[in-house]
């Protein structure tokens, strides 16, 4: 259809182009930034050699998109047909945006144009999209990098030997290990939600006086704390199944002697006590925990990831099924160690960030089992079913159970979204 006679828009382009990339919004993220209260927004990258440490060497470059609660991966698509970027031309061009006859132009330099000319001013060969992996964002990994750690452990000779320990000297006020802990979440590439339950999950704590430091506990670190903690509940009859004083739980593990040094900080004790108490009554971590209660089951899952990763960091250093149910259960109040089997043990296993350790499974009561052992006709043709044969063991041989090892410096960049 002709359209010589049709009123035509003017159509420029400015030059040099300026620098715009595409970003598709997910409908979550849409409606996060047209709310009423739209939050700032972040863009972080780690660096090279840390993104080589903690994630795929063959995938350090790479930028992440936080929300204060949410974590988006940033990848670039390419398309095989260009977007331009375009603006109204606001009545009037510039000489240097168009090539016009001297004479037609005012003595401004100007052409006074209608309002339906627009410019090019920017052409994009590509978009960004936001993706969410099926795993999920963790800061555990990098929080293992970035924290110090704590490993206090008592010699054979009863001298007390310190792999990392932390300053008993001073206490910190609140708002100092908010600082000291922001400090080390904001080079962490997740979201600040996501960073505080990685945090809370290792119980990580901030310690020492004069020069300040965030430590990570070890997992014999961890168990020391849970024995004390439950030691001087004992003592002092406290149930840890109905809600305590916090205050009351750190006293019960001083010893009697006040000139005597505490046997850990009162800040691991708290980020312990944190880490296993009831979810829905756990305080944000901005907050100081002062009450707290435990739901049993969770607890003894608890101790028993904690123990066995505690004693059996790997698989060679296994230890027989009977051992370590026998030890789990002497971690725990005596009300408790019914709590303590193997079945609820193995719901955990499969998620990939909890403590590292291995169970040898010893306890046979078979001479012979049987296995399914495919066999050469089976392998060349496939529609034979593979036929089982009888193995004889003369000797029990042990299985182990491998749960893997829990899991900065990031550019990060700002983005206001807030309406102005």
């Amino acid at each position: 259809m002709s359209t010589q006679n049709s009123r035509s828009i003017l159509f420029t382009h400015t030059r040099p182009q300026e620098g715009f990339r595409l970003l598709e919004l997910t409908p979550e993220l849409e409606e996060l930034l047209t709310s009423k209260d739209a939050p700032i927004l972040e863009l972080k990258s780690p660096s090279t050699a840390l993104a080589q440490a903690v994630v795929d060497p063959a995938a350090h470059d790479y930028v992440n998109l936080c929300t204060p609660t949410q974590t988006y991966r940033i990848r670039q698509v390419q398309s095989s047909n260009s977007m331009h970027i375009l603006r109204p031309s606001r009545g009037e061009i510039s000489q240097a945006d168009i090539k016009v006859v001297e004479d037609e132009a005012g003595e401004s330099g100007t052409l006074n144009l209608p309002d339906e000319a627009v410019t090019a001013v920017a052409k994009c060969s590509s978009t960004l999209e936001l993706h969410i992996p099926p795993g999920g964002f963790s800061a555990i990994p990098f929080l293992e990098k970035s924290l110090r750690l704590y490993d206090r452990r008592s010699d054979d000779d009863g001298d007390i030997a310190m792999g990392g320990s932390a300053d008993f000297t001073g206490s910190l006020r609140s708002e100092e290990m908010r600082t000291a802990r922001d400090n080390v979440c904001q080079d962490i590439p997740v979201s600040t939600a996501q960073c505080e339950q990685g945090w809370m999950e290792l119980c990580a704590f901030v310690d020492g006086a004069g020069e300040m430091a965030c430590w990570r506990p070890s997992a014999r670190s961890r168990l020391a704390v849970w024995k004390r903690l439950v030691e001087g509940a004992v003592l002092q009859g406290i149930d840890l199944e109905k809600q305590f004083l916090v205050g009351d739980l750190w006293k019960s593990v001083l010893d009697d002697d006040e000139e005597m040094e505490p046997p850990f900080p009162r800040a691991l004790l708290e980020a312990v006590v944190r880490r296993i108490c009831i979810a829905n009554e756990r305080p944000p971590l901005v907050d100081d925990i002062k009450w707290a209660s435990f739901d049993k089951v969770e607890c003894t899952q608890w101790v028993g990831e904690t123990y066995l990763a505690a004693t059996a960091p790997t698989s060679s250093s296994a230890v027989g099924r009977s051992d370590f149910l026998r030890a789990w259960k002497d971690c725990l109040p005596e009300t408790w160690r019914g709590e303590a089997t193997l079945s609820k043990l193995l719901v955990t296993l499969s998620f990939p960030r909890l403590s590292c350790g291995a169970i040898a499974d010893l306890d046979y009561r078979m001479a012979a089992t049987t296995v399914p052992t495919p066999r050469l006709s089976t392998l060349l043709n496939q529609r034979n079913g593979i036929q089982p044969t009888k193995l004889h063991l003369r000797q029990p041989q042990p299985r182990r159970l491998r749960i893997p090892e829990i899991g900065m410096n990031c550019s990060k960049a700002a983005v206001d979204c807030k309406k102005s």
